[in-house]
């Protein structure tokens, strides 16, 4: 089997191997004509619709920044198309970053093709506007090239998110083109028992949510892909009841019941989901209910760009053990920070492998063993949990969500 790695792979040989198992999702096959499921969802959008905006003349639409898989490039020239039959002109794409790095010239391209050529900006979390506070506290500080325009779309995909319940929606709003402040203080629920992988309920969707509809979000496009980045779906209209729709098929795919193992591997699934540790320990967090207490969870994840966060980074550093992280986070909350408690907490239950291009030390520093290969990483494991430990493997770890049945 090939396991995604960056934009290669690696190979796990488990023929004729009954300890192993396979956790697959059961994912659709991707739609015939890509162009044609984005217009049917434009034409039949789910309890809003652009037509409704006639008369506006200025839109800002997001899109996702590099780290992540919607297929920008696909969804805008539509969208465009629609905009302009509305007599929508005044058109500008903003890139959400949230909190992330800024993007290079070549990777805005990439992102959006052909539509390089409609003005574009990234998301500047310094230059925002102050336009209330949600009923949680969260004050909503929104960019200001958002806040001016007529009509506000976000775009994204839709998949299960590990404290927002699945991205998409709202999302593209807080904390794709919010302030710090704003994503911080929202983030900080993710202390919250419900704000968990798959949960509708989540207090930081929620706050999202209702952020979302003090800005004026006016309509959202979001695509469900599956593990090929092929779009099975594409859902339209209100950013709750069209991002509803969505998170049905997310469900019906990649929510999978297990029966818990001594040995998990999972996989993060490759770029964009492996490009740093801060983006692939999701993949851990969907998969750590599939691991028995005190076994061993093997993650996959190249990490061409590091860590990711610097203060995912220094918060790693300066805890001299997994216990002395996860008390911090007990007592203060620190965007990026969170990132490192909760894989101190997963160290505390689980033995942590990583399989990276990171340096040893710096997979240590994050609370995980380091291995170079799969199989040394297996070797470990088997030492750790015995030679014929049940071994679970997810391939699709950055979407795929074990529950315990």
């Amino acid at each position: 089997m090939e396991l995604s790695y960056g934009t290669g792979s690696l190979i796990l040989d488990a023929e004729s191997d009954d300890r192993y198992e396979l956790l697959f999702p059961d994912e659709l096959s991707g739609v015939e004509d890509e162009r044609e499921e984005i217009e049917r969802s434009l034409e039949n959008p789910i309890g809003a619709s652009l037509q409704d905006f006639e008369g506006c003349k200025s839109a800002a639409v997001m899109a996702s920044d590099i780290t992540r898989p919607a297929p920008s490039h696909k969804m805008l020239p539509p969208l465009i198309e629609k905009l302009r039959e509305i007599g929508v002109f005044d058109i500008k794409i903003v890139f959400g970053l949230g909190t992330h790095r800024r993007m290079t010239p070549e990777e805005e391209k990439k992102l959006i093709g052909e539509c390089v050529s409609l003005p574009h900006i990234q998301h500047d979390k310094t230059r925002c506007v102050h336009l209330g506070e949600t009923s949680r506290g969260t004050p909503v500080e929104i960019f200001e090239e958002v806040a001016s325009s007529d009509l506000k779309i976000g775009t994204g995909n839709i998949e299960f998110h590990y404290y927002a319940g699945y991205s998409g929606g709202a999302k593209a709003i807080l904390p794709g083109v919010s302030s710090e402040k704003s994503i911080n203080r929202n983030h900080a629920m993710m202390t919250d028992p419900l704000a968990k992988s798959g949960s509708l309920m989540s207090p930081v969707r929620l706050d999202m949510e209702e952020a979302a509809g003090i800005v004026g979000l006016d309509f959202i496009l979001n695509v469900v892909l599956n593990s090929k980045k092929e779009i099975v779906k594409v859902v339209a209209g209100h950013y709750v009841k069209a991002h509803r729709s969505g998170a049905k098929v997310v469900d019906q795919m990649y929510r999978k019941k297990v029966r818990p193992a001594k040995i998990v591997v999972t996989c993060a699934g490759g770029r964009p989901k492996d490009i740093n540790l801060y983006q692939a320990q999701k993949a851990m967090e969907n998969a750590k209910n599939a691991v028995t207490p005190g076994g061993t969870l093997i993650l996959l994840a190249e990490c061409a760009e590091g860590l990711g966060n610097p203060v995912f980074e220094r918060w790693a550093n300066e805890s001299s053990c997994a216990e002395e992280c996860v008390d911090r986070f007990g007592k203060e909350y620190e965007f990026g920070g969170h990132k490192a408690a909760l894989i101190a907490k997963e160290a505390l239950d689980h033995n942590l492998i990583l399989v990276s291009k990171l340096p040893p030390n710096k997979a240590e520093m994050c609370f995980f063993k380091h291995a170079s290969s799969l199989d040394e990483a297996l070797k470990m494991a088997r030492v750790m949990q015995g030679e014929d430990a049940r071994t679970l493997v997810v391939p699709h770890g950055g979407l795929t969500l074990a529950t315990p049945e």
